[in-house]
């Protein structure tokens, strides 16, 4: 097919999606299929990626860490448009059709590319596009929403609170809004991915500090209770009767997985499969399928849970509507795992695009 994957985008993710990409388009030329890689600029435009800068990027071997080895936002300036048969995506630069495709794969990360705005630019253009739905999108992107919904939903999570910028900005005691939770706490941004932004507060660390170097990339806040446990996550890959990959774990330092770790770490963090009791690896996927249920996921997500071993309990810390597809990335080595391998999953991927 004709495929196009969309990538960068305006996002503090906008490195991570680059890495991404170049994975995705690796795995669907291996797989046969012809790849138009338009990059959206930092300020939301579109650049269609020449071809010889294409099989460049996509032969290139050698790049030890993984946000090194990604695609380029260059070429010329395009627009999005409904192509001349149904259901395409027309890709045009001067009133010119640069390249026509059946079927577009948004690897973007965070706001705009999976909070369901580009979904939505898709939709509007009537063209199939891999992954979840607008909604589902959203919710997913959204912590405080998506804590909502597991809760409505009875997927266990940690204690937590929210609030917005105006809420901390005019309190009187802002410090009381988490007052309950018992230390170490974990200060996010609602609406951001790739670990951006996310503090560990501990006794006698800076509350305050913690809040505004979330609200630097976002005006909601989720403040979570810290839990000593282990960092598990799960793989969900489907449509009507989505499946549960092999369950992996990660190696964490200083506390919690931070961006350095994720994307710049000399060793692989990864563990698959990871060393659980079998019940507790049932109860994994279990749970994945089920937060994927509640956010009405479609597609794909990675679900990341946490397992405290004194007391057994299981808490699902958030589910990705678009996980990384990085070399260092879980999702692809979860589903390896599984016997689905890197070229194969991304096939599926289009293939559940069109089933959608």
């Amino acid at each position: 097919m004709n495929i196009a994957v969309l990538f960068g985008g305006p996002s503090a993710e906008h490195d991570v999606s680059c890495a991404s990409a170049l994975g995705v388009l690796r795995a669907l030329t291996d797989g046969g299929h012809q790849v138009s890689a338009v990059g959206v600029t930092r300020d939301g435009g579109y650049r269609l990626v020449p071809d010889e800068v294409l099989e460049k990027l996509r032969t290139r071997t050698g790049i030890a860490r993984a946000i090194d080895d990604a695609l380029e936002v260059t070429g010329p300036e395009v627009e999005l448009r409904r192509g001349s048969a149904p259901r395409t995506l027309a890709i045009c630069a001067d009133g010119a059709v640069m390249a026509t495709c059946e079927v577009a794969f948004p690897v973007l990360h965070g706001p705009f590319g999976e909070d369901g705005v580009v979904q939505g630019v898709l939709e509007a253009l009537g063209v199939p596009y891999v992954g979840c739905d607008i909604a589902a999108s959203a919710v997913g992107m959204n912590k405080v929403a998506m804590k909502r919904a597991f809760v409505a939903e009875g997927v266990p999570v940690t204690p937590y609170v929210w609030f917005d910028r105006h809420t901390w900005r005019t309190a009187t005691n802002p410090e009381a809004l988490a007052a309950g939770l018992p230390r170490p706490l974990f200060v996010k941004p609602a609406r951001m991915g790739s670990s951006i932004g996310i503090t560990r507060v501990t006794d006698g660390d800076d509350l305050a500090a913690a809040v505004e170097t979330a609200l630097e990339h976002d005006s909601l806040v989720l403040i979570e209770q810290g839990v000593d446990a282990r960092e598990i996550e799960c793989g969900v890959l489907g449509g009507w009767e989505p499946a549960a990959s092999v369950v992996g774990e990660v190696a964490v330092t200083g506390g919690w997985f931070d961006y350095q770790q994720k994307y710049f770490g000399d060793a692989d963090p990864m563990t698959v499969p990871a060393d659980l009791p079998e019940a507790v690896t049932d109860r994994v996927r279990e749970l994945a399928l089920d937060a994927f249920t509640a956010v009405g996921g479609w597609g794909l997500s990675r679900v990341d849970l946490l397992w405290d071993e004194t007391t057994g309990e299981l808490y699902v810390n958030e589910l990705n509507t678009m996980p990384g597809f990085t070399a260092h990335s879980m999702y692809p080595k979860v589903w390896a795992a599984s016997g689905v391998d890197y070229v194969t999953l991304v096939g599926r991927l289009v293939e559940l695009a069109f089933e959608r």
